[in-house]
C-alpha cells in the first residue's frame, strides 16, 4: 500500500494541471469570489432630468451618484431603457417621478429601499421592466447564456478531445482540408444543437416563468449566434490544450466558474471591487447577459447594445482565430505521424 501511495503522489506531481487545480485554484477562487460575493450595491448610477434638477440632486444620498454626461434630450424612461443609468428622476412633474430599472435586480432593491425613506409625497417611484422585482425575470435571460456557455465550452471540448484520443485527428491531417474547414465542420453540429437548446430554453422560460420578451427576436438571435461562436471557440482552444477528456473537463470548469460568478449572473458587477469587476468585463457571458436582459426585459434596440455586440464580435474573431491557429499547429505533427506510419507500411 505504501508503494501505491508513493506512486500516486509521483503521478500527481508530474500532472501540473491537476496540481494547479488542487493547490492554486482554490486560493485564487477564494480570493476573487470572496470579494465578488456581495449583493449590496453601494452606488447606483443616477440621472436627473428636467428644469428643477439641481434641488433634487442636492437631496439625493451619496449612493446615487449623478451622471453628468447623459443625453440632455433623452427622457428618464429612455435613459433606463438604454441602460445608461439604473435610476432616472424626472423633475418636470410634481412630485418628481423616480424611475428604477427593475432588470438590475439588486440595484433596484437598494434604490427602492432608499427612496422609501423619503418623506411622503416628495417623490413618486415607479419600477420599470420588472415592477414586482421577480427574480426569475432577471435570471432566465442570464440562464440562457449559461446554458450556451456550458454546451459550447464543456461539450465541444470533450467531443474534440475524444476524437483526438480515437485517432480521427490523424486521419483529418492528411486530407486536403484547411484547419478552419475542419474546425467549422466539427463545431457546426454543436452550434445547431446549441441553437435548438436556446430556442427551447427561451420559450420554456417565457412560458413557465412568465418572463416577458419585449424586444426584437432577430436581434436576440444575432447576439446569441455571436456569443455561441465565442464559447465554441473557447471549447476548441481547450481541446487543443488537452490530451484527455479529464483534462478538458478540468480546464472547462476553470473557464466556466468565473463566467458564472463574475459576469453579473449572480452577483452584481456594481457591488464588486473595481479590479474584480474588470475581470468580469473580460468574460463573454457578461456581455451576453446585458444583451439578453436588455432585449427581453427592456426591449432595447441595437443602438443601446452596440458596445456589447461589438465586444462579443471582437472576442469571436480573436478566440476563433486563436483556435484555428492552435488547431493548425496540432494538425502538422499529426500529418507527419500519419505519413510516417504509411511510409513504414
Amino acid at each position: 500500500m505504501k508503494a501505491m501511495i508513493l506512486k500516486e503522489f509521483r503521478e500527481l506531481r508530474r500532472d501540473k494541471r491537476t496540481m494547479a487545480m488542487l493547490i492554486a485554484l482554490p486560493i485564487v477562487l477564494l480570493t476573487i469570489f470572496g470579494y465578488a460575493a456581495n449583493f449590496n450595491v453601494d452606488e447606483i448610477p443616477t440621472a436627473v432630468v428636467g428644469d428643477n434638477a439641481a434641488p433634487i440632486e442636492q437631496q439625493l444620498p451619496d449612493m446615487f451618484p449623478v451622471e453628468s454626461d447623459v443625453d440632455a434630450d433623452a427622457t428618464a424612461q429612455e435613459l433606463i431603457r438604454d441602460n445608461v443609468v439604473d435610476v432616472a428622476i424626472d423633475t418636470s412633474t410634481q412630485p418628481a417621478a423616480v424611475y428604477i430599472d427593475g432588470s438590475s435586480l439588486f440595484a433596484a432593491q437598494s434604490a427602492q429601499a432608499a427612496f422609501a425613506q423619503f418623506p411622503d409625497g416628495a417623490v413618486s417611484v415607479e419600477i420599470l421592466y420588472n415592477p414586482d422585482l421577480t427574480t426569475a425575470w432577471v435570471m432566465v435571460p442570464a440562464l440562457i447564456g449559461l446554458i450556451l456557455t456550458f454546451i459550447g465550452t464543456i461539450i465541444t471540448s470533450i467531443g474534440l478531445v475524444k476524437e483526438r484520443q480515437s485517432g480521427t485527428i490523424e486521419q483529418l491531417a492528411v486530407m486536403p482540408l484547411k484547419a478552419s474547414d475542419v474546425i467549422l465542420g466539427k463545431i457546426v453540429p454543436y452550434f445547431i444543437l446549441a441553437c435548438v437548446d436556446m430556442v427551447v430554453v427561451t420559450v420554456v422560460g417565457v412560458w413557465l416563468f412568465d418572463v416577458p420578451f419585449n424586444g426584437n427576436v432577430a436581434l436576440f438571435a444575432l447576439g446569441a449566434a455571436i456569443f455561441l461562436f465565442v464559447v465554441l471557440g473557447l471549447g476548441v482552444l481547450i481541446s487543443t490544450a488537452s490530451q484527455t477528456q479529464a483534462q478538458a473537463i478540468q480546464m472547462a470548469i476553470m473557464m466556466l466558474l468565473p463566467q458564472i460568478l463574475l459576469s453579473g449572473f449572480i452577483f452584481p458587477l456594481d457591488a464588486m471591487p473595481t479590479v474584480i469587476a474588470w475581470i468580469g468585463h473580460l468574460l463573454p457571458l457578461t456581455y451576453f447577459v446585458e444583451i439578453s436582459q436588455g432585449i427581453m426585459l427592456r426591449g432595447a434596440g441595437f443602438d443601446s447594445l452596440m458596445v456589447n455586440f461589438g465586444v462579443l464580435t471582437l472576442m469571436a474573431v480573436v478566440i476563433f482565430g486563436a483556435a484555428v491557429a492552435r488547431f493548425r499547429r496540432d494538425l502538422a505533427p499529426s500529418a507527419h505521424k500519419r505519413a510516417t506510419k504509411d511510409g513504414a507500411k
